[in-house]
């Protein structure tokens, strides 16, 4: 019997009744909700047909929409790798034994945890370039603030997976002889990663959303070309961002669907019979399972 089903108390017909009554309740609440909110953009002549005709147009969204797309999306996968690796090795420093590793690496989660996102963009695009003597462009400065930003956030939710784990894994592997770094990599982090993926899956969701910040260094994401650029020319802001939000809602459901799938994936344990071979003296030797 899973956790979930010894938590969780079936309802009874009482409160089933209860429940359908509220999910009534809360679904009219919803369309009345709805409704109020196209009433108001029908008074506003938000739903004029020249305003939404644009996007039956290709070249709205071969000039707009689909490079903005994929310059969001370029920046947000090479964000998100970068942030993994950021989270993963700061976490290892956080919780390394040696004060020379884990004070500096703590201290750099921190101070990156602390500094707003948008005023690290912002730095890296205009203060970088007199520290290393040549310009950043704005696609790297929209990366490397993601990375710093989000990677530390992560930092702190894989040291969070690796201290819940049971001390006794670790304890067993130091004595068949594995070391520290071979425990981190074959045993804790895995794990860790399992546990907290739905965190981390959240994080970079908001790693997602947060690439629209690039506007600060004129980088040209969805939200810069799909409504600030397109409403420019066709006057048709309210629209533009209405069709801008369902792609951003469509891409993040994506990937929170990829996230439950790989979630399913690797927690799904393959059942094998172990099978026996004759041994000395008449006994039989179980072979483990792989």
């Amino acid at each position: 019997m899973s956790t979930s089903s010894v938590l969780y108390d079936h309802p009874g017909p009482r409160a089933k009744v209860r429940n359908t009554v509220l999910s009534v309740i809360f679904g009219v609440a919803l369309l009345g909700l709805v409704y109020w909110i196209y009433s108001k953009f029908d008074q506003a002549n938000q739903w004029e047909g020249w305003l939404w005709k644009p996007f039956a147009e290709p070249k709205t969204w071969t000039q707009f929409i689909l490079p903005g797309l994929w310059a969001t999306l370029k920046a947000a996968g090479v964000g998100m790798l970068l942030s993994l690796a950021f989270g993963i090795i700061f976490a290892v420093g956080r919780l390394s034994e040696h004060k020379w590793i884990s004070v500096p690496a703590g201290a750099v989660v921190e101070f990156f945890r602390a500094v707003p996102l948008l005023l690290m963009i912002f730095f890296v695009f205009y203060g970088l370039p007199y520290v290393i003597k040549q310009p950043v462009t704005a696609f790297w400065s929209v990366v490397i603030g993601l990375t710093l930003y989000n990677g530390s956030v992560l930092a702190e939710a894989f040291r969070a997976g690796i201290r819940s784990l049971p001390g006794g894994q670790s304890e067993a592997a130091y004595a068949i002889g594995m070391r520290k770094t071979q425990v981190m990599q074959l045993i804790l982090i895995p794990q860790a990663a399992r546990a907290m993926l739905p965190i981390i899956v959240s994080q970079l969701v908001v790693l997602l959303k947060d690439t629209a910040l690039g506007y600060i260094v004129a980088y040209p994401e969805l939200l810069q070309r799909g409504v600030n650029d397109l409403a420019a020319n066709y006057g048709n802001i309210i629209p533009a961002a209405m069709v801008i939000a369902v792609i951003y809602i469509i891409i993040n459901s994506m990937l929170t669907w990829f996230a439950g799938w790989l979630e399913r994936r690797t927690g799904t344990r393959r059942v094998r019979v172990p099978r026996q071979r004759a041994g000395t003296a008449g006994s039989t030797v179980v072979e483990p399972q792989g």
